[in-house]
Order: structure tokens, then C-alpha cells, then sequence
């Protein structure tokens, strides 16, 4: 069974970071890319970024490049994500998403979340 569990998230004062992780399980982790998305109330889901199975690739949407890095440690099943100059609109709930295939870019399968709050 696929399981992926995300955690680090929390309050956050703007101008602040974050580090998200994602533990993987139930799947050879370093075969498949894999995705951070995020989504806030009301709004849609968003992607954030994506890695290569192996770490050496990564794409990141034009509205987060500069702000975001994604990174993962194979040998831990661990998916990152590192936010910086975080903004009240990056208040979200952040998922780390498994791609259905070895060869795709989707983000099917997606964890419980972990909730960013950037506020005051």
C-alpha cells in the first residue's frame, strides 16, 4: 500500500521558511517522480514543483521558482520541500504526490497533508 506522509508544517511569520518533508512507503520510492502541490481554501489544487526519480531533475512552476526547492533523499524514502520568503498566499495545505507512472508527471496519489499558516 502506497503511503505517503508529509510533515513540518505550521505557523509562520512572513519573510519566514519552512522545510517540508514526505516519507515515503509501499512503493520503490526512487523510481518515480514525485510532486508537491498545495491548496487553499476555496481554491484549486496547485503544483509547485516536481523531481526526478533521482534527484538530478527538477521543474518548478513560474509563480514559485526562486522561492522553493525540492530535494530527496532515495536512501530515506524522504521527499523535501524548502519555502522561503513565505507570504500570507502561500497559506495552504501542502500534499507531496506520487506520479502514476515511473514515465508520467502526474500527481495521483497524494498524502494527508501538512497545513502551512503564514500569518502575524
Amino acid at each position: 500500500e502506497v503511503q505517503l506522509v508529509e510533515s513540518g508544517g505550521g505557523l509562520v511569520e512572513p519573510g519566514g521558511s519552512l522545510t517540508l518533508s514526505c516519507l515515503a512507503s509501499g512503493f520503490g520510492f526512487s523510481l518515480y517522480p514525485m510532486s508537491w502541490v498545495r491548496q487553499a481554501p476555496g481554491k484549486e489544487l496547485e503544483w509547485i514543483g516536481r523531481i526526478s526519480g533521482d534527484g538530478r531533475g527538477t521543474w518548478y512552476a513560474d509563480s514559485q521558482r526562486g522561492r522553493v526547492r525540492m530535494s530527496r533523499d532515495n536512501a530515506k524514502n524522504t521527499l523535501y520541500l524548502q519555502l522561503n520568503n513565505l507570504k500570507s498566499e502561500d497559506t495552504a495545505m501542502y500534499y507531496c504526490a506520487k506520479a502514476t507512472h515511473t514515465w508520467s508527471t502526474d500527481y495521483a496519489t497524494k498524502g494527508q497533508g501538512t497545513q502551512v499558516t503564514v500569518s502575524l
